[in-house]
């Protein structure tokens, strides 16, 4: 009998610690176990001091800056943030030193929302994987087309391959997420409707944000840090979003190297040199990659390659669909074109509006117009392209063009400006592999596919003078490595992929809350990243959440910018948030 009592206890605590473990669970469905915290020390370190705020009457916003977002910074200069609220929001109250004391004024409205029903949107400057550090300086003139329009404005800073290695950033930029619903009893604002945006690794870094909601593979890291992983009565918060802007996002780091060598790299490089020879077997493999992918283009049709000749997959539903994405930018342009026109698709901007591309150099255009050149009509335009090749065929009667391949697209308007592989260097010196750095070891390399080529195919790489016999070793040491929480590399990996989230093809399909929302914008001719990039990342994130909730725009004439087909990327941004949300 006493046997069988000490199995009904067991059972019990078995069964009471499985209750907790749901009762901790918030209303996602991807939000796992909570943390060890408790509320009340979260209360006492990230509660948010509400006499403390800061008042610009002549542009009716209030704002603190410094607040820290978890509770064990690495770097407080960086984990921290200020928040930008519209005035007619609260009801402040000077107290001393020109600080307000302020709450949530109930019946206001700025535009169409109310202190209620505001979204909170969220820049990520990030260029080449960059660390951002926080606002220490109050700036109206970034704020101010947001929090006129009604928005509420969360400027986060995060670590960044500067000072931390993947996925320090997205975990930052979780925290902040996680402590603005923490304060969000005190704060205005719908905090269930954040919109995040970025360019370029920052807009790589809101991807990942997009896809990766709750995935409970951050956990780890938001405990190592602090974050408000739980609110004021000890229920789970969520770090989802609601949607996701990107400008040419520099992500897919599985997949990048074979993606970069498929769309470019196979139609220009050398094929006497190892470079040529490793550049045409990525390109292989990322053939091999799509066809085990699934992808669907938007009329459910799956995606495939086909190899067209020795060596090249230039063929397949996969290779049309690119084609066919190329031509579409092409045929936009002329339809949103008024000529004459001046070409200047070779200013490069970051986010902050500095020329630059993501691994900081210049991409040099390869096709024959430059910025001072003025085309009367869309036929010199096209005239101009063409060169002595007539690979567009242009017809005046209805403004249209059909291109003849993507290799002929390649040659004249999207050289590779970086070698091979793209990403992942041999000798370890490309921003990416400062990116996946194990802790104080230095860059890694990441690349599996590509750590196994140079290791199953050496005999055939060592005929080639230029080939570098060592480097099998070093990636396969690299690619076992882990890092300071036990995570292996490709777990890292992983974590920076928003397709491992969004394909059934990865483990990790269906273990996220996906943003409802999307917008992603590429220069077709940077030649920073593959157009597959922004392509798969769409048709991922069209099968995910329809089509009335994705936008997407390959953006001719223009490189590794905020790409836009009209108009400018802030007034577009925000009209983009206000159709999603009304």
């Amino acid at each position: 009998m006493e046997k069988v009592y000490k199995i009904i206890l067991i059972s019990f605590i078995v069964l009471m610690a499985i209750g907790g473990a749901f009762l901790l669970m918030g209303n996602s469905s991807h939000i796992g176990e909570g943390p060890s915290y408790n509320a009340s020390a979260l209360s006492n370190n990230l509660s948010i001091n509400m006499d403390n705020w800061r008042y610009d009457k002549t542009n009716d916003i209030y704002y603190q800056i410094g607040l820290v977002y978890c509770m064990n910074p690495e770097d407080a200069t960086y984990e921290s943030c200020g928040i930008y609220v519209p005035g007619k929001y609260f009801e402040g109250t000077k107290i001393s030193n020109g600080k307000y004391i302020c709450k949530i004024n109930e019946s206001a409205n700025v535009g169409n929302y109310t202190a209620g029903s505001a979204p909170i949107v969220m820049p990520i400057d990030t260029p080449r994987y960059s660390a951002c550090a926080a606002p220490t300086r109050y700036k109206a003139d970034k704020v101010k087309a947001y929090t006129d329009e009604g928005f509420i404005y969360l400027d986060a800073g995060c670590r960044g391959k500067d000072n931390a290695e993947a996925p320090d950033g997205v975990v930052d930029l979780k925290s902040a997420i996680t402590y603005y619903r923490f304060n969000g009893d005190v704060l205005p604002g719908n905090n269930e409707k954040i919109f995040a945006f970025g360019h370029s690794g920052g807009g790589a870094q809101s991807a990942i944000l997009g896809a990766s909601g709750n995935s409970e593979l951050y956990n780890q890291y938001l405990e190592d840090i602090g974050a408000a992983m739980v609110d004021k009565n000890g229920n789970r918060l969520s770090d989802a979003i609601e949607g996701s802007m990107c400008w040419c996002p520099i992500t897919n780091f599985d997949t990048a190297n074979e993606a970069y060598e498929w769309n470019m790299g196979q139609y220009v490089r050398s094929s006497n040199t190892f470079a040529g020879a490793l550049s045409n077997d990525l390109a292989e493999e990322y053939a091999v990659y799509i066809n085990d992918l699934g992808l669907k283009d938007p009329n459910g049709n799956t995606l495939t390659l086909k190899e067209s000749k020795e060596g090249v997959y230039a063929s397949g539903s996969y290779y049309d669909y690119m084609l066919g994405v190329t031509e579409e930018s092409l045929n936009n342009f002329l339809n949103d074109t008024t000529f004459p026109y001046t070409s200047s698709s070779d200013a490069i901007e970051g986010m902050d509006g500095n020329a630059q591309s993501d691994d900081g150099e210049m991409p040099t255009k390869s096709n024959v117009s430059d910025s001072s050149t003025t085309y009367k009509t869309a036929k010199d335009y096209i005239n101009s392209l063409n060169g002595k090749d007539n690979w567009i065929k242009y017809d005046s009667s209805t403004n249209t063009a059909k291109i003849a391949s993507l290799e002929a697209f390649v040659k004249h308007c999207k050289n590779p400006s970086r070698p091979v592989p793209a990403f992942d260097l041999l000798n370890r010196s490309q921003i990416e592999n400062e990116l996946f750095a194990l802790d104080a070891k230095g860059p890694s390399h990441f690349d599996k596919t590509l750590g196994d080529l140079l290791n199953n195919n050496s005999k055939k790489y060592s005929k080639y003078s230029d080939y570098p016999k060592n480097y099998a070793k070093e990636y396969r040491a690299d690619l076992a490595s882990k890092d300071s929480l036990n995570n292996s590399m490709e777990t890292r990996v992983n974590m920076y992929n928003p397709m491992y989230y969004l394909c059934d093809y990865y483990e990790g399909a269906g273990s996220s809350d996906v943003a409802n929302y999307w917008r992603i914008n590429t220069g077709i001719e940077q030649g920073d990243t593959s157009l597959c990039v922004d392509v798969n990342l769409y048709l991922a994130v069209l099968n995910k959440v329809g089509k009335d909730n994705v936008d997407f725009s390959t953006v001719w004439d223009q490189g590794h910018i905020r790409a836009e087909r009209t108009g400018s990327s802030t007034s577009n941004f925000i009209n983009w948030v206000n159709d999603c949300l009304n």
